[in-house]
């Protein structure tokens, strides 16, 4: 089955088609953006006003890498008899198909080509199928209230995250532009949990990067479940954790194959994200092995800077997107490959895990480190036993890190809109530090589940600003290792730290000697801390984030 990150349990919906002969599709590097129409001075051009915004907001430069890509190259390539489907201005380059491979040879005679690449190798598409389990039991929706509670059949997962109490200070996604990149959203159009997202148009748009035009309906159930967590809402049936968001949704994956092309599917789709001004992106897939062997990833892969859309996601991150991505369903004992799949590698990318009602790791999310031994998964959210929207108004329990990462994503939405003026980074960092876990990260768990009403705190702590002649400094701030304290304070100090809790862990009278704090430092477990400093005449408190 597809590496759409789902594990659904029972009754098959499979949705079906003919077998087909279909061409082989290839990538086509070009060598740079030379003679362009377009410049970083004019980003109006091809940015929408809220992306620049977002950029301004953050203090992105806009650089080569959002210049599109040169469309004289592309007339070219078609020029060679290719038919083109989807540019990349990131990876500055093209995916065609054609039936004739002869042609080839004469693309890669273009003198601004570099290489052109296989990205399918299949003379003959499978047959479609996407296949989703649910409980025999079907809820159907007649105007009824199904459950007793506001959430209804959403409840346990946004209780899990204490997400309630972050919306009843207002916090439900309002204003956050949410993208979901997926296979699919078969009956999202017309079923009754996006109805109020339909009727109050804050869904902005569609794209289909799998067989072009806009139509994402028409195919796998994938994306709707995965859609209503995040933005369905219907109350006292099923409210997901950001439920007023705004959204743009994408299909990247084909459910019919399995080839890289879909991880160039996917970089296209978060460049139209990103150039349309989107907060934050969903993305329930991940990418491993392929219909072709030959072109499946190895473990080494897994260092957050090769595969090519884990280099996509990294750029997504530079924009100022907060991307979050499923861990994966490889992390049964008896699996060869525990780990993580593609983008979720990505330094910069939040990935999720699933636990179960009770915060118990599900036996199939997948595992870390990645290569290059950094923690993975960051962090986990509910993602067995947990129920989704179907196709034709009704829901079902399943189970998969498909779902603990919208999840989770809704509600880091609500923290965006809460705090516009935290960089993702800074978010995902209080969201790492509010896991229950964030003392001691592992790979199976990373930070933990995370309690979004402490992250929205933490991000509400009011830090002293480091300027010259500050009175005590920390640094590096955030440290891999070794922290540094210094005191532009003589005589006796007094200094305390404290956990993000609240509570005071240490408590120390010194004069000169900085290296009882500096040990001290350097000895705890990841997570974030106060030091607060008290002398005679000054009295200042700083936050440190060890990793």
């Amino acid at each position: 089955m597809k590496r759409i990150l789902s594990l659904f349990s029972l009754l098959a919906m499979i949705f079906s088609a003919s077998a087909q002969v279909a061409p082989n599709r290839y990538w086509v590097q070009f060598t740079d953006k030379n003679d362009s129409q377009y410049s970083v001075s004019r980003p109006e051009e091809f940015l929408s006003q809220r992306a620049i915004e977002r950029r301004a907001k953050y203090n992105i430069a806009v650089d080569e890498l959002d210049i599109p890509v040169n469309q004289s190259y592309i007339d070219a390539v078609a020029g060679c008899g290719a038919e083109i489907l989807n540019p990349s201005k990131w990876l500055n380059g093209v995916t065609i198909r054609t039936f004739d491979e002869s042609i080839l040879d004469d693309i890669n005679a273009l003198e601004f080509v570099s290489e052109v690449r296989a990205c399918v190798d299949e003379p003959v598409k499978k047959e479609i199928k996407d296949k989703f389990y649910f409980e025999n039991i079907r809820y159907e929706i007649e105007g009824r209230n199904i459950c007793d509670n506001y959430y209804g059949y959403a409840y346990p997962q946004i209780n899990q995250l204490n997400g309630i109490a972050v919306h009843q200070a207002g916090f439900t996604g309002e204003g956050v532009l949410i993208g979901i990149c997926d296979g699919g959203f078969a009956g999202a159009d017309n079923i009754a949990v996006f109805a109020a997202a339909r009727d109050e148009g804050r869904l902005l748009g569609t794209r289909d990067f799998v067989h072009g035009g806009i139509d994402v309906f028409n195919e796998s159930a994938h994306g709707t479940a995965v859609w209503g967590l995040i933005g369905g809402k219907i109350e006292n049936t099923y409210v997901g954790t950001a439920p007023d968001a705004m959204f743009y949704l994408c299909r990247t994956e084909d459910v019919g194959t399995e080839n890289v092309i879909e991880e160039y599917n996917w970089v296209s789709g978060v460049e139209l994200l990103d150039s349309i001004g989107a907060d934050i992106m969903n993305s329930s897939l991940g990418y491993i092995t392929f219909d072709d062997p030959l072109m499946n990833h190895t473990y080494n892969e897994m260092d957050g800077a090769t595969c090519v859309i884990t280099i996509g996601a990294e750029i997504a991150c530079s924009r100022g997107i907060l991307v979050v991505n499923s861990a994966g369903n490889e992390g049964t004992e008896y699996n060869e490959w525990r780990w993580m799949g593609a983008p979720a590698d990505g330094a910069h990318v939040l990935t999720v895990g699933a636990v179960d009602a009770n915060g118990v790791r599900a036996e199939f999310s997948s595992i870390g480190p990645t290569y290059d031994n950094r923690i993975k998964p960051d962090i986990m959210a509910h993602g067995k036993e947990v129920y989704v929207a179907g196709s034709t108004d009704w829901f079902g329990p399943g189970n998969g890190t498909s779902f603990s990462s919208p999840v989770l994503c809704g509600m880091t939405a609500c923290l965006m809109q809460a705090m516009p003026q935290k960089t993702p980074d800074e978010i995902k960092d209080c969201i790492r530090m509010a896991g229950n876990k964030a003392a001691n990260p592992d790979s199976f768990y990373g930070y933990g589940v995370p309690d979004y009403m402490e992250a929205l705190n933490l991000l509400s702590v009011k830090e002293t600003e480091v300027v010259p002649n500050i009175c005590m400094k920390i640094y590096p701030n955030p440290s891999d290792g070794v922290i540094f304290v210094d005191f532009d304070v003589e005589g006796d100090k007094n200094i305390q730290v404290f956990n993000v809790l609240g509570n005071m862990i240490y408590n120390v009278d010194i004069q000169d000697d900085n290296s009882k704090i500096q040990d001290f430092m350097s000895a705890l477990p990841s997570g974030a801390y106060f030091v607060k400093m008290t002398s005679e005449n000054k009295n200042e408190t700083l936050k440190v984030i060890k990793n």
